[in-house]
């Protein structure tokens, strides 16, 4: 048996995971943990100061923060709120990157303006853990990048200045998989002897001494070959190696970006499918895992490609979310993308838009004020008979939603209520009402502000449009919703000639076994009594075999 830890009531205790390079498996880590310490009893919430990410998700709050961070709040058995990740940087080309802080569109910003703004980022960062930390007992921080990139010491936010901030012991993850981790190790440390803090009993420690331990990820192999290297690197640096974790190829977690398209589009596609959906791979994918229900499903077969034979031969072609979407609209024009897309339509292939996607298979795009572009008029690809006008703010709700409307396409008027958030900037007109929606508002606004109040819901909005075998939608995860999907799934059966078949995979149980089976992983492989001593906690478990042994 387990009992809650007491501790100072009025700060946390944190633990810091950073990596030696981005992809690390700095996120997955932290969401292992969040789940393995709220498991003990632990009252713990992640946080990340700073993300650059196209993966984003609504809080309640109608604030916008990293899928990261929600999948790590899931973990941990929370409602994901803004304070886990007051900074979010979404990068939408030549412009620069979009800043969000505290959940709201600050503004869109090269990286030399941001850097100006420097102090009032720390200050969001700071107040944002404050209040964290008063609510949980443990904070599992977790890093960006690579804390000894020497040439952003002095403006980075998101690694050493942090672990200074909340007192944090770190744990320096490497990915053995691309190899030289132990020179990235012992770099890293060396590197960090130089960079030296005041702590605030005023003594002097360099910032390599706030690393503990280091984790080796994505391991493959004999461990036995392994161990001479785990032992002098423990020599070398005077720090413990508390764990090697193995290569996983999919894990059924939430991925931070598009770095991990292909290990995540590869998951589960063995064997023959009887349906192959195709999301087009555009150069500014955002939540790219609104279709990460789909892979769970044992007759399809998901890929992302923006290859003419994927296209071709697709039973469905879906086009997601992008940062960019005249950009991204533009470049398929450009590359005959959107002409192979047309082909296929014309054929019978079903054709989904979401959010970007919807706002490119309308008639028109009008960008008045260059939130997007120069161009103030773009043609769209015309499935549809809509018009979208990009204007300066940003809806960011969490929504409510039935569909009303049938389709060729076989969705034929599900009335289950369908839970999902938008994310966009302007508006659709038009052709519209495939869905009647409700957001959700935390301050009698269309979720705009933070929450003083109860949530409660605006009027009735219509959303979506569909014409044939084409439709579109501003719903972000519209497919978690399992009877929705498998009505999806069913109309592509049907146009097949295949039998229709009943709801398969529950996708919210799918997403709970992929957690737990990972929290035992690291349960197994990593050393938790030496992190919980190094928050001076006093739990125990079991203790795995040394990695050295």
């Amino acid at each position: 048996m387990t009992s809650p830890l007491h501790l100072n009531q009025f700060m946390a205790k944190a633990i810091m995971i950073q990596g030696t390079g981005s992809g690390a498996g700095k996120s997955a880590i932290v969401a292992g943990l969040c789940r393995i310490f709220r498991d003990m009893g632990i009252k713990v919430a992640p946080f990340k100061s700073q993300n650059m990410a196209l993966n984003s998700f609504i809080t309640k709050e109608g604030g916008e923060i990293g899928r990261a961070q929600a999948f790590q709040a899931e973990a941990a058995g929370l409602e994901p709120c803004n304070d886990m990740n007051p900074v979010l940087l979404k990068a939408t080309g030549e412009a620069g990157c979009q800043v969000i802080l505290n959940g709201k569109v600050h503004a869109t910003m090269k990286a030399h303006e941001y850097y100006a703004i420097k102090d009032k980022v720390w200050q969001e960062i700071t107040a944002a853990y404050d209040r964290l930390s008063k609510e949980y007992d443990l904070i599992v921080i977790e890093g960006a990048g690579s804390p000894a990139e020497i040439n952003l010491q002095e403006e980075e936010v998101v690694n050493m200045r942090v672990a200074r901030y909340a007192d944090a012991p770190v744990i320096l993850v490497g990915d053995i998989d691309r190899g030289g981790v132990f020179a990235q190790f012992y770099g890293t440390v060396e590197l960090l002897k130089d960079s030296v803090a005041a702590w605030h009993d005023m003594s002097v420690q360099s910032d390599a001494d706030y690393i503990k331990a280091f984790i080796v990820n994505k391991f493959r192999g004999d461990i036995n070959i392994l161990r001479p290297g785990l032992r002098m690197i423990e020599d070398k640096t005077g720090k413990p190696v508390i764990g090697t974790l193995y290569y996983q190829n999919h894990m059924g977690l939430d991925e931070e970006d598009g770095l991990s398209i292909e290990k995540f589009s590869r998951f589960g596609q063995s064997g023959h499918k009887d349906l192959k959906i195709v999301v087009l791979r555009l150069k500014y994918i955002s939540n790219f895992t609104d279709f990460a229900p789909f892979i769970y499903e044992p007759d399809v077969e998901i890929r992302y490609s923006l290859w003419e034979e994927d296209i071709s031969s697709a039973d469905l072609i879906i086009i997601p979310g992008s940062k960019n979407t005249v950009s991204d609209l533009l470049l398929l024009r450009e590359s005959g993308i959107e002409d192979c897309v047309k082909a296929a339509v014309r054929k019978g292939t079903a054709l989904i838009g979401v959010c970007g996607g919807y706002q490119m298979i309308g008639n028109k795009i009008f960008d008045p004020d260059s939130v997007e572009s120069s161009m103030r008029e773009v043609e769209g690809m015309g499935f549809l008979d809509t018009v979208t006008t990009f204007d300066r703010t940003k809806t960011t709700c969490q929504v409510e939603a039935e569909s009303v409307q049938s389709l060729e396409s076989g969705v034929k008027g599900d009335k289950n209520i369908l839970k999902g958030y938008e994310i966009h900037m302007g508006n659709t007109t038009g052709d519209i009402g495939m869905f009647r929606m409700r957001r959700y508002s935390s301050n009698g606004e269309i979720c705009k502000g933070k929450m003083t109040s109860p949530l409660r819901t605006t009027n009735i909005i219509p959303d979506g449009s569909a014409n044939d075998n084409v439709w579109g939608t501003y719903i972000h995860g519209i497919f978690d919703n399992d009877e929705f999907r498998t009505l999806v799934i069913n109309s592509l059966r049907e146009k097949k000639g295949l039998p229709p078949r009943d709801v398969e995979v529950n996708y919210q149980a799918t997403r709970e076994e992929a957690i737990n089976r990972w929290a035992d992983i690291l349960k197994n492989s990593v050393d938790i009594c030496f992190i919980l001593r190094q928050v001076e906690m006093e739990y125990c478990m079991k203790r795995p075999s040394p990695p050295g042994d």
